[in-house]
């Protein structure tokens, strides 16, 4: 028996027409396109288990929005290549494997990931974090300590860059977006209420003169231990 979640913990952060799939264990028994397999072949077993699952998540939301499932290789930046008329996003971390598909009539790109609700190393927000957005953390950490604030932002943005990727073809510094998140406490009371919420993120010049939305609106959830952000953009 499998550990499949009847309730996908990631429909919370995504639209109802997004097909989602995830596990929170690696079943036993999937058979990838010998294509995708030899990506792993030479992989540790953890490498191979997140890979494995995380595809056997994407085949299962291809066939569910009635397509077929071909291999889905990496292109040099490590991006899944899917189907034409589709667009997706995969995500893994420990205990969480999942994807999200839909097609491209109704979205023009996708970011999806998951993290531990657990504290950044050492030093990393100030890596990945814009002076404004430190203090933020910092704020939203004393008020609502439950949820790691960090983390929510290392996520964050790692759905805006998964979400910008396929449509520029360009890379993202974490420092070439500011993100802010909008917990639904201001909307509902209940202490855990802000474990979900909104974000926005803003393009910063020079990259937002490009041709991409200079600013891009996203869900989070904390739930069950993890961090689940994505952002959903319309066609």
């Amino acid at each position: 028996m499998t550990s499949r979640i009847a309730a996908p913990l990631l429909a919370r952060v995504v639209p109802d027409d997004i097909v989602v799939e995830e596990f929170r264990t690696d079943p036993d028994g999937i058979v990838l396109h010998p294509a995708e397999e030899a990506l792993i072949a030479r992989s540790v077993p953890a490498r191979r288990r997140e890979f494995t699952t995380g595809r056997h998540c994407a085949h299962r939301a291809l066939e569910r929005l009635g397509l077929p499932a071909p291999a889905i290789l990496p292109d040099p930046k490590g991006s899944p290549h899917w189907p034409t008329g589709v667009v997706g996003s995969i995500t893994h971390c420990a205990g969480y494997r999942a994807a999200a598909v839909a097609g491209t009539a109704r979205v023009r790109s996708l970011g999806i990931d998951a993290t531990p609700n657990d504290p950044l190393p050492e030093g990393v927000l100030e890596a990945i974090g814009l002076s404004a957005e430190q203090r933020r953390v910092q704020k939203y950490l004393a008020a609502h300590p439950s949820v790691r604030w960090d983390r929510v932002l290392f996520s964050a943005k790692e759905s805006v860059y998964k979400t910008w990727y396929p449509l520029v073809r360009r890379s993202l510094g974490f420092e070439e977006a500011d993100v802010d998140f909008r917990p639904d406490t201001e909307f509902r009371p209940g202490p855990d209420a802000a474990g979900e919420g909104s974000f926005t993120a803003r393009i910063l010049p020079p990259v937002r003169e490009l041709g991409f939305p200079q600013e891009l609106s996203g869900r989070y959830a904390v739930r069950d231990g993890l961090v689940l952000t994505a952002i959903t953009l319309r066609s």
